[in-house]
């Protein structure tokens, strides 16, 4: 199973720190980059750290903000990631099926513990499907 690197700011705090567990309960290795408290943080740094660490080392990441929004918006910057804000588990599975996202990226002031706990394990559990997928993520420039 892939190493997952999750990060978050004070907004995605109390979510981050929900999931680690159970993240772990299934089997993933789970690296926490941070913060560490809920105390006002900038969301750009987190989701550098998780990105670089996703890239180094071909895992998975998990982002986690107020709404998702600036996270995804910030990760997507990173040269070879593809970061997807997923709302169910069905755009998860997909966008991992069909993008090959590598970073997910959730809102804990839009999305309850259980809805992301189902998201976060929908997106780590399924693999690319590649083909005529792979073919429209190469035209992404």
């Amino acid at each position: 199973m892939a190493k997952v690197f999750i990060g978050s700011d004070h907004a995605g705090y109390s979510l981050k720190a929900y999931l680690i567990p159970l993240i772990s309960q299934a089997g993933y290795e789970v690296v926490d980059l941070g913060p560490e408290s809920e105390q006002s943080c900038d969301y750009p740094v987190f989701a550098n750290k998780v990105c670089e660490a996703v890239l180094a080392e071909k895992g998975l990441g998990l982002l986690i903000c107020g709404t998702g929004v600036g996270m995804s918006m910030a990760a997507n910057k990173v040269a070879g990631i593809r970061a997807a804000l997923c709302t169910n588990e069905y755009m998860a599975r997909m966008t991992r099926a069909h993008n090959d996202a590598n970073v997910l990226c959730m809102g804990e002031r839009v999305t309850g513990p259980g809805v992301a706990e189902a998201i976060a394990l929908a997106f780590l559990g399924t693999e690319f499907e590649g083909g005529r997928h792979q073919r429209r993520i190469d035209l992404f420039s």
